[in-house]
């Protein structure tokens, strides 16, 4: 199966202009689709980052839809817990609809104390909470009866059998997303480990492999921080104080951290393309990995070098892995 390239963003800004934080995180999806990645992913985040957040994201890609041609349209992730199942369906449906069948779905657990609250859940349920609400959120995808007898969602879903993704936190949760038929999504580092990220992740995905058992084949969505530059002094003079700054406010990373570690937490690849391919040909999850996901959070580079590294990695970085852009028409 050959690779497919995605990039995610949070859609976090640096003031209080939220409306040009849109505008912008819209431009990269533009961008992007003229570069020939395959799946552009907005997050979904109910607290406000410093500087943005996007709590509507199918909104926001109903709005990407119509601005793009061929780019897939994806959450990585919706927090299906905060989430009434049956709505998110038609706001999927919809969307799919609009994009010509470009849409990837991606949700998980989430795990934000105030956001459940807000919501009136019990972050202590997540899991459980998350169960529930796939299933009936399958069912809706899948034209079935949902919420009581003789209704289905409209307009009529077209086909999501191997368009359901969930992120996952640990080997069980991997195998747990195997189970349920979905693809595999692996979040960008590890936290709360001392051992490099990819050591950590690498035997979540081989325990989802182990337990996949559906006749299709599965895929592995691999996020990873990557931001080519001229060379590295320049990508961390673009990158290093704001990944700084987000390790020293992140729960469960140590004190005092200086930029380097605050790098090595976020499990970072930055510098010249040439630098980020061989580091990257290291990584021990991208070899069972069938899409990778490139992302900059938690930096927010300006729009036009975050512009120049999605186009570097598109012409430089993923080529040399053995990614080929989409074609016209394709």
């Amino acid at each position: 199966m050959s690779l497919r390239l995605g990039f995610l963003t949070h859609v976090q800004g640096r003031g209080a202009d939220l409306a040009q934080t849109y505008r912008d995180a819209q431009e990269l999806f533009v961008a992007a689709d003229e570069l020939g990645f395959d799946i552009g992913w907005v997050a979904q985040h109910h607290v406000p980052l410093g500087g943005g957040g996007l709590p509507s994201p199918w909104t926001f890609l109903a709005h990407a839809a119509a601005r793009t041609r061929r780019i897939r349209l994806g959450t990585a992730i919706t927090i299906l817990p905060l989430e009434d199942p049956v709505r998110l369906a038609e706001d999927i449906s919809v969307v799919d609809t609009l994009s010509g069948g470009r849409v990837e779905v991606g949700v998980g657990s989430g795990g934000s104390d105030v956001e459940y609250a807000a919501f009136g859940r019990d972050v202590a349920r997540r899991r459980e909470l998350t169960t529930e609400g796939l299933a009936v959120l399958r069912t809706a995808l899948a034209g079935g009866e949902v919420g009581t007898p003789g209704f289905t969602i409209q307009p009529p879903p077209g086909d999501f059998t191997d368009r359901i993704w969930q992120g996952v936190f640990s080997g069980a949760g991997a195998a747990h997303a195997a189970a349920a038929g979905s693809n595999l999504l692996i979040n960008r580092a590890a936290y709360g480990y001392e051992e490099p990220t990819d050591e950590v992740q690498r035997p979540w995905v081989d325990a989802y492999l182990a337990a996949w058992d559906t006749p299709r084949a599965p895929r592995v969505g691999l996020s990873r921080f990557v931001y080519p530059a001229k060379d590295r002094r320049t990508a961390l003079a673009q990158i290093g104080d704001d990944v700084h700054r987000a390790a020293l406010r992140f729960p469960g990373f140590p004190p005092n951290l200086d930029v380097d570690e605050a790098l090595r937490r976020f499990h970072s690849f930055y510098g010249h393309p040439d630098e980020i391919v061989t580091a990257l040909r290291q990584e021990l999850v991208l070899p069972v990995a069938t899409d990778l996901i490139t992302q900059f959070n938690p930096a927010v580079p300006d729009q036009d070098n975050a512009i120049r590294a999605l186009e570097l990695i598109a012409t430089e970085v993923a080529p040399a892995l053995g990614w080929k852009p989409r074609q016209e028409g394709v």
